[in-house]
């Protein structure tokens, strides 16, 4: 189990740094709360209206299993929404547009950003 989380941090810290490097800023990392755990949240300043966007991240050593974005199951999107609703009203950003991406990371080498990736939001 401590190999699968340190592995897991590993594939955060490199999508905080590619985001950054895409001119998004880093609101919080691993934002918890009752509802759920968000791995990155960013605002998105390359197009106007900024976004907020939630990101969940998956990272994978190889893709024997499938593609790390298909481990996004439905009970896991429910959490997601919650939880960003949370966020929002917590830090006054209600009004914001507002995506939901996902950061898939193979071998801490290959990085793959979906966005909107999950499309059924309620936003």
């Amino acid at each position: 189990m401590y190999y699968k989380k340190k592995l897991g941090n590993k594939g955060e810290i490199i999508s905080a740094k590619y985001l950054e490097n895409l001119n998004y800023k880093i609101l919080c990392k691993n934002f918890s709360c009752y509802f759920g755990e968000i791995d990155l949240i960013a605002l998105d300043r390359s197009i106007a209206p900024h976004e907020v966007v939630f990101i969940e991240v998956k990272t994978r050593t190889n893709t024997n299993c499938g593609n790390p974005a298909e481990a996004i199951t439905y009970y896991k999107t429910k959490h997601l929404y919650k939880t960003a609703s949370y966020f929002l009203y917590l830090y006054n950003l209600e009004n914001y547009p507002v995506r939901f991406d996902a950061i898939e990371i193979i071998n801490s080498k290959k990085i793959h950003h979906i966005k909107k990736a999950i499309i059924d939001s309620p936003y």
